[in-house]
């Protein structure tokens, strides 16, 4: 069973036209709901057991990594137990920085500014034998928003990818724990309606909301990151990775 810790939810108007974070995952992960439990962790559910978990998606938020909210710090102190048995984590987003937060990684501001669109990623050295991230290509086309980043990796973290604004677009720790601050669930329209939202901010950081929203064009490598998961989870060796 994957479990999607839903750690925060969409706008309003988005959702009642589209549907949520879990439900864009879900449809991302070409796998049936029968294989996909969501954990409300924003809400109050209580994070699963080890022993019940076959993989664990960390969803985005609106909320912030550096508010340090109480449900945030209590997925935080779990998160690595869950690193250590091995248990296949990605972490979109938020969820990416909190992965990283919490394994000794650190999260501030984008001292680069906001990023948002469909965006470059450059996949890196490190990248091209990855289960998750090799043999997509180079560079890829992914949707982005996010006002915060990975400042400093964890201690034996792999750097995996780069964008012009952010250094750590993706990395892994440990065997099996992917972080990607860009959002494989989302499409162009998704990122589209992210960047109305967030339209005075991105002027005010002298960005063009219009042009941007222009240029947010569907890509095939948010689906594609999203199946390998998928299958990295479901070939997954129990006896050796246990």
């Amino acid at each position: 069973m994957i479990a999607v810790l839903k750690l925060g939810r969409t706008y309003a108007g988005l959702s009642s036209n589209r549907g949520d974070f879990e439900h864009w995952i879900m449809a991302g992960l070409g796998v049936g709901t029968d294989s996909v439990t969501i954990v409300d962790v924003a809400n109050g559910d209580a994070l699963p057991l080890y022993s019940r978990l076959a993989g664990a998606i960390l969803t985005g938020s609106h909320a912030m990594v550096t508010d340090r909210l109480p449900w945030c710090e209590t997925l935080a102190r779990w998160i690595p137990g869950a690193v250590e048995r091995h248990i296949p984590i990605l972490g979109i987003c938020f969820g990416h920085q909190l992965l990283a937060r919490a394994m000794g990684g650190l999260v501030d501001d984008n001292p680069r500014g906001r990023e948002f669109g469909t965006i470059e990623v450059t996949l890196n050295g490190n990248a091209r034998r990855d289960r998750l991230l090799g043999h997509l290509g180079n560079p890829i086309r992914v949707h982005c928003c996010h006002d915060q980043s990975v400042v400093k990796l964890p201690t034996g973290a792999n750097r995996l990818a780069t964008s012009t604004k952010d250094a750590n677009q993706a990395f892994s720790v440990g065997r099996c724990a992917w972080g990607v601050q860009f959002h494989p669930e989302f499409d162009a329209e998704i990122t589209s309606a992210y960047i109305g939202h967030h339209r005075t901010d991105l002027a005010r950081e002298g960005q063009d909301p219009d042009h941007l929203m222009a240029h947010c064009t569907d890509t095939s490598y948010g689906p594609l990151i999203l199946r390998r998961f998928a299958g990295i989870v479901k070939d997954r060796d129990w006896d050796q990775w246990q």
